[in-house]
Protein backbone atom coordinates (compact mmCIF):
# COMPACT_ATOMS: atom_id res chain seq x y z
CA UNK A 1 0.00 0.00 0.00
CA UNK A 2 2.62 2.54 0.72
CA UNK A 3 4.02 2.16 -2.82
CA UNK A 4 0.19 2.59 -3.90
CA UNK A 5 0.64 6.50 -2.12
CA UNK A 6 3.66 6.92 -3.54
CA UNK A 7 2.08 6.68 -6.86
CA UNK A 8 -0.92 8.78 -6.09
CA UNK A 9 1.52 11.93 -4.82
CA UNK A 10 3.85 11.34 -7.99
CA UNK A 11 0.59 11.38 -10.44
CA UNK A 12 -0.92 14.98 -8.46
CA UNK A 13 2.22 16.55 -8.70
CA UNK A 14 2.75 15.65 -12.60
CA UNK A 15 -0.66 16.83 -12.97
CA UNK A 16 -0.52 20.19 -11.22
CA UNK A 17 2.80 20.58 -13.19
CA UNK A 18 0.61 19.85 -16.32
CA UNK A 19 -2.06 22.26 -15.36
CA UNK A 20 0.93 25.02 -14.36
CA UNK A 21 1.90 24.43 -18.00
CA UNK A 22 -1.11 25.30 -19.82
CA UNK A 23 -1.62 27.98 -17.54
CA UNK A 24 1.74 29.51 -18.74
CA UNK A 25 2.07 27.83 -21.80
CA UNK A 26 1.23 31.25 -24.05
CA UNK A 27 3.82 33.12 -21.72
CA UNK A 28 6.62 30.62 -23.38
CA UNK A 29 7.48 33.12 -26.30
CA UNK A 30 9.49 30.16 -28.61
CA UNK A 31 7.50 27.49 -27.74
CA UNK A 32 5.93 26.48 -31.26
CA UNK A 33 7.89 28.88 -33.32
CA UNK A 34 10.90 26.85 -33.76
CA UNK A 35 12.87 26.39 -36.64
CA UNK A 36 11.99 23.06 -38.37
CA UNK A 37 8.04 23.70 -36.71
CA UNK A 38 5.95 23.43 -40.42
CA UNK A 39 3.68 26.39 -41.18
CA UNK A 40 1.95 26.53 -44.82
CA UNK A 41 -0.91 28.98 -45.18
CA UNK A 42 -3.00 29.63 -48.55
CA UNK A 43 -6.12 31.20 -49.06
CA UNK A 44 -8.85 28.87 -47.62
CA UNK A 45 -5.90 26.46 -45.86
CA UNK A 46 -3.45 26.84 -42.81
CA UNK A 47 -1.29 23.87 -41.93
CA UNK A 48 0.87 23.94 -39.00
CA UNK A 49 2.53 20.51 -37.68
CA UNK A 50 5.07 21.67 -34.78
CA UNK A 51 7.70 18.93 -35.73
CA UNK A 52 10.55 20.76 -33.86
CA UNK A 53 8.60 21.60 -30.87
CA UNK A 54 7.08 18.00 -30.73
CA UNK A 55 11.18 16.46 -30.50
CA UNK A 56 12.15 19.03 -27.95
CA UNK A 57 9.24 18.22 -25.66
CA UNK A 58 10.03 14.69 -25.99
CA UNK A 59 13.24 15.33 -25.40
CA UNK A 60 12.49 16.96 -21.90
CA UNK A 61 10.11 14.61 -21.01
CA UNK A 62 12.45 11.56 -21.75
CA UNK A 63 14.57 13.02 -19.49
CA UNK A 64 12.71 13.72 -16.86
CA UNK A 65 11.32 9.83 -16.70
CA UNK A 66 14.71 9.22 -17.18
CA UNK A 67 15.56 11.15 -14.07
CA UNK A 68 13.05 9.59 -12.09
CA UNK A 69 13.41 5.97 -13.13
CA UNK A 70 16.46 5.90 -11.52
Amino acid sequence: MPALGKMLIVLGIVIILIGLGFLYAHKIPYLGRLPGDIYIKRDNFTFYFPLATSIVISIILSLIFWIFRK
